[in-house]
Parts: structure tokens; sequence; C-alpha cells
């Protein structure tokens, strides 16, 4: 007599499950094959389209002399199918941080359409780009860090003008800096910053405006002008100079009953005449004669001498952030469409007849 033994249930319902799959209509055994075969193709598919944009991108950051891998996306459906053709539908490329001239660009994108492959699937040698469009973003937070080293913001202003503020260090002090920027496109590759409203503010002591035009230099700020009027020393300090006194184009006996009388000081000083004629003397020409004057109105001679080493093409040459578009080998590259935005400045790309590795 056999012993007794539980009823294997899992191996009863193996077979259940094969006889109920044998059972199963022909066509329907087709179509589940047919599903099963291309879950496999595309698979297949997306690893073969993944494969080849890592190639593609790893051989851009090579020939380009890039610091980071571009984002190489491949549009269309199959792959493969493409590939086979030596054709691809479109190309997405994405380029961090391209150097150009003083300033990175941020984000260069593009899209390539109508690309052929040379050398045929197996041994790609290169691909010519009958036709690209892309943008070109230049961002205010690549400006701050790059031209601005942390001190100077840059922000939009309109459609093509741009908008400097923060500190400049001049010989130890911690100046006010404005400044304006209007954009403009440099030839067919280029895009080129005329600065311009350029000013340095001294607290509220004076303004310095780089230039040689008699509105520019170092001249009193209007509130420190003001002041003079209530600043009896200031005052008769500046009055005593017989070279300030006829820039300021003073009367001798006005200046002589102002030095002896402390009314007629304050009413010569605090008139708004006097005022505007004090705000155009140029500070630095008063310096290099009187050095001790300037410092009764809290002016370092080191800085005034920092000040007149920051020429205007000084400060101009600090605050550019222009930049050109390098001249491709085949086919030609261009800039469209200028626009300052609230992210930076972007510039339409486009770009024809184009040509990468060997034809």
């Amino acid at each position: 007599m056999e012993d007794w033994a539980p009823p294997n249930h899992r191996r009863r319902g193996a077979r259940r499950r094969r006889r109920r799959f044998a059972g199963l209509p022909l066509a329907m055994k087709a179509v589940v094959g047919v599903l099963v075969l291309a879950a496999f193709l595309t698979l297949a598919d997306r690893w073969a389209l993944l494969y080849a944009e890592q190639r593609a991108a790893g051989a851009l950051q090579d020939r380009l002399g890039l610091s980071a891998a571009p984002e190489v996306e491949i549009d269309g459906f199959p792959f493969l199918t493409q590939l086979g053709d030596s054709r691809l539908d479109s190309v997405k490329l994405t380029v961090p941080d391209v150097a150009a001239d003083r300033v990175s660009l941020a984000k260069v994108s593009a899209t390539a359409t109508g690309v052929r492959i040379n050398g045929g699937p197996t041994s790609p040698r290169g691909a010519r780009i009958p036709e690209l469009h892309g943008e070109v973003l230049l961002a205010f937070d690549d400006l701050d860090r790059e031209l601005g080293a942390s001190q100077v913001r840059f922000r939009g202003e309109g459609r093509d003008r741009v908008l400097a503020r923060g500190t400049l260090p001049v010989a130890g002090h911690d100046l006010r800096l404005r400044a304006q920027a209007r954009i403009e496109r440099d030839g067919a590759r280029g895009i080129a910053t005329r600065i311009g409203g350029m000013r340095l503010d001294i607290g509220d002591v004076a303004t310095y405006r780089p230039g040689t035009r008699p509105s520019e230099g170092l001249h009193l700020s209007r509130r420190s002008a003001a002041r003079l009027a209530h600043e009896t020393a200031k005052a008769k300090a500046l009055l005593s100079v017989p070279s300030i006194v006829r820039a300021l184009r003073v009367p001798d006996a006005a200046v002589r009953a102002a030095l002896s009388d402390d009314t007629k000081l304050a009413e010569l000083t605090g008139s708004d005449r006097f005022a505007r004629q004090a705000m155009g003397l140029n500070l630095i020409d008063v310096a290099a004669a009187h050095p001790e004057l300037l410092k009764r109105f809290g002016l370092d001679p080191a800085l005034l001498d920092g000040l007149s080493r920051l020429t205007r093409p000084v400060l101009v040459d600090r605050l550019s952030f222009g930049f050109r578009l390098p001249q491709p080998e085949h086919g030609d590259l261009w800039l469209r469409d200028v626009r300052v935005m609230k992210d930076g400045i972007r510039v339409r790309l486009v770009g024809s007849g184009l040509r990468v590795g060997k034809s």
C-alpha cells in the first residue's frame, strides 16, 4: 500500500495553462508572436538610438573642444530605418558654455533637419546639414558671474538695452556703479555692445563720469554742493583759491565780502547759481594743484589717483560682453533678431550647407 501524499496543485495548474495556450487559435498565437517581436525590435531601436546619440555627443565635444559633452536628441521613428537610409529627419543639439571672447554663452540650442550621413550606417565619417535653426542665450547670471565678479548685476531694459548696477572697487573704496549697454548685431555672426551712461558715485559727495567732456570727470554731487551754504570752513577753503574762484566766475568783491562776513558767505554759497557752478568743477583738475583742499571734502587722494586711471576705454572694456561666432569650415552660420529678455540676451541662429566630419 502506497503512502499518502498531498496533491501537487502547482503541477496541475501548469498543465492546465499549457493546455489553455495550446487551445488558442493559430491567428491569436501569431498576433502574440508579432507583438513580442515588435517589442524586441522597438527595444533594439531605442538602444541603437541612445548609442548613436552618445557617440555623436562625444564626437562633437572632441571636435569643438567643449568642456562638457553636448546634448544630442535624434527625432523620428524608427531610428534604424533612417540609419539604414543614411539620413536623419531631425537632430536637436544643445551645447552649454560655449567660449565666446570674454564670456561664455550660457546655451546654444539648434535643430538640424534633413541630415545626410556620409560613409554608411556601419562606418559613418561625417554628416551634411542642409538647414539649421536655433537660438543663442547669453544669460544675465553668466554676465553677473564672469564680468560683475558678484558685485555688478546686469538686467534688461526694453528690447535692446541692458543695465549694469552694483559696486566697483577703486583704491580700496567701493563705489556705486551705473551704466547702460545697447545691444546690436555686429555683422552676420557677432553681437556688439555700446556702453553709455557710465557713472561712479562716491557716497553722496561726488560723482565720476569717465571722459574728457566738460560734464565728465569728477564733480561734486548736488547735495554736496548745496551743503556748502552750511559748511563755512569748506566754503571758505574753496573761495580762498584764486584759480577756483575764476572757474566759478564769482566777482572778487563778492568773494572778499563772503570771506569776511559769514552772512554774505551763506548768501553766496546758498544760491542756485553758485551750486551749479560748484558742480561744474572737475575735482581731478583741482586735486592736481590743491590736494589738501579735497581732503576737506572727505576725498581720498589715492581714490582720485585711481579714478584718473579708470578712463572711459578701461571701464568700457570691463563692462563689454560682445561676442562673435566662429566661421564654419563648410557652409554658413549667422545670427538674427537680437532681443533682450528677462533671463538674458537671446539671438536667433540660422545655418545652411554645414558639414561635420569628412564629406
